[in-house]
């Protein structure tokens, strides 16, 4: 039995799905309840595009044998395609539970917890996989990533603090016990707000016409009163732009062991990407078109996007008869 499967198997690795389908009928007269022969029939309707009955078939793996690894991940990336999160994170986390977990699982399940606000949960998934594989590049840059986000999470106290001082830099100059003199300045130069004031610095009111020191004086007593002062809100000079990067690399065959990390993808895609456990332009390359815009978030613009740059290096998608 263990020789047929093996053979079932190597068939659906080539792509022969019809042949791989026929030995699995022979194998299933004389054994259909054994999970693993239930298994390569999900994965034939997977790689067949039949997603909904393919996910239904790992199911009843499932049901039959919870401990069917291969059934919990394929059963997780079909969920974690169609969007659902729950799901896909429950049978990720089965899978990640194991005592030797799948590293595409473990990275799956961090960015479904990155994507759900879970970024505690999504470090200590990267930190497990970098302590097993320390120079696993993706790992660390996605580490990065969610490290980066715990500095742009939500603060509503922040928020509030904001909203209070805009509105107070939204308050007319008018509203203010003003000498005449200081208040037809203020007119004439086109500053009505107090925003406008934090903006303009004390050269720039001297210089005016008909305003001196004690209309300087006037307005820098207004503004303390306010916590605010005169050029607080004057724009810095903008950083020079960074290097170009450089050119990529001439030799076609190099560039297949390249991480995917290293092509100028979105956001979007390279989530996409690493989501469907795609490492390196090697991986990628071995997937096709249709494939691709099965994953969830992943549309035209990721597409094109992608194909253009395999184009830059000499390479692209496999076409839909390829060998798999």
């Amino acid at each position: 039995m263990t020789v047929a499967l093996e053979t079932v198997r190597d068939l659906i690795r080539t792509g022969n799905y019809p042949k791989a389908s026929d030995a699995l009928d022979t194998i299933e007269r004389t054994n259909g309840k054994q999970a693993d022969v239930l298994f390569l029939r999900g994965l034939i309707q997977e790689f067949n595009f039949e997603r909904e009955p393919a996910l239904k078939t790992y199911e009843t793996v499932l049901e039959s044998d919870p401990d069917h690894e291969e059934a919990a991940f394929r059963a997780a990336l079909l969920c974690d395609q169609g969007g659902d999160d729950e799901s896909a994170m429950d049978l990720y986390e089965r899978c990640v539970a194991r005592d030797r977990a799948r590293l595409h699982a473990v990275m799956n399940l961090a960015v479904l917890y990155e994507e759900n606000g879970q970024l505690r949960k999504a470090e200590a998934c990267l930190r497990s996989v970098l302590d097993e594989y320390p120079t696993h590049a993706r790992a660390w840059q996605f580490l990065k990533s969610v490290q980066s986000s715990f500095a742009m999470v939500y603060d509503e106290r922040g928020q509030r603090e904001r909203e209070q001082r805009d509105a107070v830099l939204d308050m007319p100059v008018t509203d203010f016990e003003l000498s005449v003199r200081s208040r037809n300045c203020l007119r004439q130069m086109g500053i009505r707000s107090l925003g406008d004031l934090v903006r303009t610095n004390e050269l720039q009111l001297l210089t005016y016409k008909n305003f001196g020191e004690t209309s300087l004086n006037e307005i820098k007593a207004l503004l303390t009163q306010k916590g605010l002062r005169l050029g607080q809100a004057v724009q810095p000079a903008a950083p020079p732009p960074p290097p170009p990067a450089p050119p990529p690399p001439e030799d076609g065959n190099l560039h297949l062991h390249r991480p995917v990390s290293e092509l100028e993808l979105s956001v979007r895609s390279r989530k996409c990407l690493q989501r469907l456990g795609i490492a390196t332009i090697g991986e990628l390359v071995q997937r096709s078109a249709a494939e691709l815009m099965s994953i969830k978030n992943f549309g035209q613009t990721s597409l094109t996007e992608i194909e253009r740059q395999l184009t830059q290096v000499g390479l692209s998608l496999r076409k839909p008869h390829d060998p798999w």
